[in-house]
């Protein structure tokens, strides 16, 4: 259930949060990952990060098949289990972007979320400047539902974001 053809998804551990602080603190990782100002996350921000749990979130570290090399997050998060809905995220670390990564540990995500969480749908949210998280979420089968104008600023222009969503019956996985 946690292993793909280039990933594997495993608790996150303590040793992965400095890479995680880094991250946020660059222009790439920061500006596709949410809509908060850059800034460096201090350890213990990272550390609260790290610790909350609930049983409304699934948080995991994505690593390489046969490596503990800390390559991102993945999570569904905020359920609403009486309506069987999450909300699903990815973050991968910049020198990982763009090889297929993603889109591994997406499917593994979605698998636990129709397969084990027994979840209805899935959504998610991108900024319309994040064309190649769009073009992944839209070839596993999400569905932009709809558009939130003008949400953002950033370098002075105004950016949408979109929202995705996918159903369980909408998935070969299920």
């Amino acid at each position: 259930m946690f292993k793909g053809q280039k990933v594997r998804l495993t608790a996150m551990r303590t040793e992965d949060l400095q890479d995680y602080r880094e991250w946020n603190g660059q222009a790439g990782f920061a500006r596709n990952y949410n809509s908060s100002p850059i800034r460096e996350l201090s350890e213990k921000q990272a550390a609260d990060w790290f610790n909350e749990h609930s049983d409304r979130d699934f948080r995991f570290a994505i690593r390489p098949l046969g490596l503990d090399t800390f390559m991102g997050v993945c999570a569904i998060e905020d359920i609403e289990w009486t309506h069987r809905v999450g909300w699903l995220s990815i973050a991968l670390g910049p020198e990982f972007q763009g090889h297929g990564y993603g889109i591994d540990a997406m499917q593994l995500m979605m698998y636990y979320a129709w397969n084990e969480l027994n979840l209805h749908r899935l959504q998610l949210t991108v900024f319309d400047y994040n064309q190649p998280a769009i073009a992944m979420y839209e070839k596993l089968g999400f569905q932009k539902e709809g558009v939130f104008r003008e949400f953002l600023q950033r370098d002075g222009k105004r950016h949408n974001m979109y929202l995705y969503g996918k159903l369980a019956s909408e998935s070969s996985d299920f």
